[in-house]
């Protein structure tokens, strides 16, 4: 073989080994990335739409379910929302035999769809009662939720029990119906 048709061939292979880099790093890779972040993106709208025909097929339910939590809402009047949770306290106190020593009612403006009135309620009772307490609070439809759960033995055998209690109640402020 020729020296000249030697470089020939050397030239040509080193062009074609640089080609082909080029074309790996200018075409190859990015299609290869283009098509992974395609797939992920389908997969990702394959889960959206599996979710969407979830939520579908329990529109009923998860209506019903909503207009159930937004009725037992409190008052959008702030002396009644008060008024419905004490009268509330009231009767689960007489139901379970504890008695209320103190309750702070606080409003909070967290939004402008919503507000909370959040009471801070000190009791004492046994154990017995201060778990029937607790469980009719719970147990009740009105939109409360039990925050804080505080329990403090007030004798020194433990049968008096201190309960430190803070309760959230929801008040819608906009009640229009959205579709």
């Amino acid at each position: 073989m020729k020296i000249k048709n030697r470089q020939q061939w050397l030239m040509f292979a080193a062009v074609a080994v640089v080609a082909f880099f080029a074309a790996d790093k200018l075409i190859l890779t990015p299609l290869g990335n283009l098509w992974t972040e395609r797939s992920k993106d389908i997969a990702d709208l394959r889960k959206k739409v599996e979710n969407g025909a979830r939520l579908e097929q329990r529109e009923q339910n998860l209506r019903s379910r909503w207009e159930q939590m937004r009725t037992n809402t409190l008052p959008n009047n702030a002396s009644l929302a008060e008024q419905q949770v004490l009268r509330a306290f009231d009767r689960w106190s007489q139901d379970s035999r504890i008695s209320i020593t103190s309750i702070s009612p606080q409003w909070k403006h967290d939004a402008d769809e919503y507000m909370t009135l959040q009471c801070r309620v000190e009791a004492a009772g046994t154990l017995n009662t201060l778990s029937r307490f607790l469980y009719d609070v719970e147990k009740d439809p009105m939109a409360l939720k039990l925050e804080i759960v505080e329990l403090s033995a007030r004798d020194t055998e433990g049968q008096q029990l201190g309960l430190g209690l803070q309760v959230s109640g929801l008040v819608l402020t906009s009640q229009e119906k959205r579709p």
